[in-house]
């Protein structure tokens, strides 16, 4: 019977996987070391950062900027000079990413009530990074410019200010990186174990064999694509877990839109890997196209950064990346209980995708078989 046979081609893959225990090791121990890794390491964060003050100022603002600036959890070391010449040359070897010169007439300007000014120079070489420290240090300048006779007596006209961080109020880097790294270890796990499937038959001369054996195209294709989704279940299984028990990111939706959504992410991944690995004729070619894939879907995906900040004309390159929706559904179901009408609408693009990239790849074997 026709699931006899699908249930002996879908162990035979399984044990084609598994069977080495090198394999096994590479479907199992990197996948986890990555996830720690870059939930720790993969971050937008600013900390530990090394600052440089010139300060020409002797009167009490000028030492309570100072102050203030010591006291600031960001910044790892502040170091004092009193040359601009030095101030210079720390920026230019990168030995701080910013630098704030304090004026002699700071503290007289403060209390003449007249503008003082203070120059921040900040790293362009680190573009994101200084950005981000030159906010903090406007924030602490700021808050010194408000504790001023001339900030007191503009306090009262003054707007007050008070953000609020929905879905992640203390702004925990890891609530938004881990659940990000399912959709995208799961994409890598996927495409690789999928993409080598054919090419290595093709190499160990048993492709043709299966070619003439009493499976059907489709049979073939449902056993090629059972094994990769039941590896890539697991993998997602085992970060769903890290991510609520380890890391402490809320679970806030629901586990089963979440697994739903997930079993069309594979599908759609794991018919993008049977399409490399049908053009491909060794492993190599099949890793090279898996990779060559890889990068671009990773960063056209929104999750470094925003899909609306890409040229429009990138922009729809973007519609046939099956990460970008499982993204959405993700960190939406941990984050925000994203309602089932959303899951279902960045899940229908993904049935898209795995329709048409399994339907080219059952092209492809049959062509193969003629």
């Amino acid at each position: 019977m026709w699931w006899i046979r699908l249930k002996a081609l879908i162990i035979k893959e399984l044990l084609a996987v598994l069977r080495d225990p090198k394999g096994r090791m590479i479907l199992i121990g990197p996948p986890i070391l990555q996830l720690f890794v870059f939930s720790y390491a993969a971050t937008l964060e600013v900390r530990n950062v090394d600052v440089m003050v010139l300060n020409r100022d002797a009167g009490r603002w000028g030492y309570e900027l100072v102050q203030r600036l010591d006291g600031a959890p960001t910044f790892r070391r502040i170091e004092h000079t009193q040359s601009t010449a030095a101030l210079h040359d720390a920026i230019n070897r990168q030995r701080v990413i910013a630098a704030i010169h304090i004026g002699p007439t700071f503290s007289r300007d403060i209390e003449a009530g007249r503008s003082a000014d203070v120059q921040i120079i900040l790293d362009g070489r680190r573009s994101n990074a200084s950005q981000i420290v030159g906010g903090y240090l406007s924030q602490i300048i700021a808050s010194v410019a408000a504790e001023t006779p001339a900030g007191r007596q503009a306090a009262p006209s003054s707007v007050t200010v008070i953000p609020r961080n929905w879905f992640n109020p203390n702004l925990i880097y890891q609530w938004f990186m881990v659940p990000s790294l399912v959709a995208n270890i799961a994409l890598l796990i996927g495409l690789v174990v999928t993409a080598l499937s054919v090419a290595r038959e093709r190499e160990l001369g048993t492709f043709d064999q299966l070619m003439v054996s009493p499976l059907r195209t489709h049979e073939i294709l449902i056993g090629k694509l059972a094994a990769p989704m039941l590896i890539g279940l697991f993998h997602v299984s085992v970060y769903i877990t890290a991510a609520v028990f380890f890391f402490g990111v809320p679970l806030r939706g629901s586990l089963i839109l979440l697994y739903g959504s997930a079993i069309f992410y594979l599908a759609s991944v794991v018919g993008l890997g049977l399409f490399i690995s049908s053009l491909s004729k060794t492993q190599q070619q099949a890793i090279l196209g898996a990779f060559l894939f890889m990068v671009p879907a990773t960063l056209l995906s929104g999750f470094a950064t925003p899909i609306e900040n890409m040229p429009e004309w990138l922009q729809p390159l973007t519609l046939v990346n099956p990460l970008r929706y499982f993204l959405v559904i993700v960190k939406g179901v941990f984050l925000k209980d994203l309602p089932l009408s959303e899951v279902a609408g960045n899940t229908l693009p993904l049935a898209i995708i795995a329709a048409f990239t399994l339907g080219t790849a059952a092209w492809l074997f049959r062509r193969r078989l003629a």
